[in-house]
């Protein structure tokens, strides 16, 4: 019986990687275990091992991708490094992995996606190719399909994003509660969805950070994840708060441990 092969698409940072883990073991492995790496959460894509690229070194999976002369599991091997989102098309990617700053993964499947066409603000937090909080009065679908559109002077080929929750910002930003909202400088982030709700914009999407510093914003993601681009969209469900308490506890309680800056 032949070794495990599997094709990871990290995106913190973004590289495309060869390991003979499995995305658990990986996930550990990319986040705390070796000392190469500074600890801190990950996300990846599962990617189809049958996806190739004629521009990246696919024959090193086969040269370098074996057990160790001790018969350990390779760990990685690094494909590449620079612009690999926008290589590698949705179709080709599998399960989403989100692994806590102690290594613990919670893998997400797809799901078809049901766009909310109420009127109400969002907050996305983008992990590639750029990695912006972003306000927008789009729903995640549209927003994609706005951020991707070639049209537009600042556009992306393909984005990855989650949604985060908003509270009563989402429906009234201007008087709505914060109280419990952990995001920097509220003020400004109100100021900016009451812009973004005025007569006067004819703005979709505003920034409210060039760069989350605090990471991955795990326990304030609302709904799910997703990845799209002008040709393909993919939506990852994220679980509710009862499942996350019930089936996915360990992973929840770390989830909730980084603090937000």
């Amino acid at each position: 019986m032949s070794d495990p092969q599997h094709l990871y698409l990290s995106l913190i940072p973004q590289a495309l990687i060869a390991s003979m883990l499995d995305p658990e073991a990986f996930g550990s492995y990319y986040s705390i275990g070796a000392k190469v790496h500074v600890q801190g959460e990950s996300i990846f894509f599962a990617v189809d091992p049958g996806f190739r690229d004629a521009d990246l070194p696919f024959e090193l999976i086969e040269k370098r991708c074996v057990r160790t002369p001790e018969g350990a599991l390779k760990r990685s091997v690094y494909l590449a490094i620079y612009r690999v989102l926008e290589r590698i098309p949705v179709a080709a990617l599998g399960n989403l992995h989100l692994v806590t700053n102690d290594g613990k993964t919670l893998t997400l499947e797809r799901a078809p996606y049901q766009p909310h066409p109420e009127p109400r603000s969002h907050l996305y937090q983008e992990f590639s190719p750029v990695t912006p909080l972003v306000a927008s009065r789009l729903e995640p679908h549209d927003f994609c399909d706005f951020i991707t559109d070639p049209d537009n002077p600042v556009h992306v080929p393909r984005v990855v994003f989650s949604e985060l929750r908003l509270g009563a910002l989402a429906t009234d930003p201007e008087h709505g509660a914060a109280d419990d909202l952990p995001y920097p400088n509220l003020a400004h982030l109100r100021d900016v969805l009451v812009e973004l709700n005025s007569d006067a914009t004819t703005k979709s999407s505003k920034l409210v950070l060039r760069q989350v510093k605090a990471g991955v914003l795990y326990r304030m993601v609302h709904n799910g994840f997703y990845v799209g681009d002008q040709q393909d969209f993919a939506y990852y469900p994220f679980p509710d708060h009862e499942q996350l308490e019930d089936q996915y506890r360990d992973w929840w309680r770390s989830a909730q441990l980084g603090p937000l800056e």
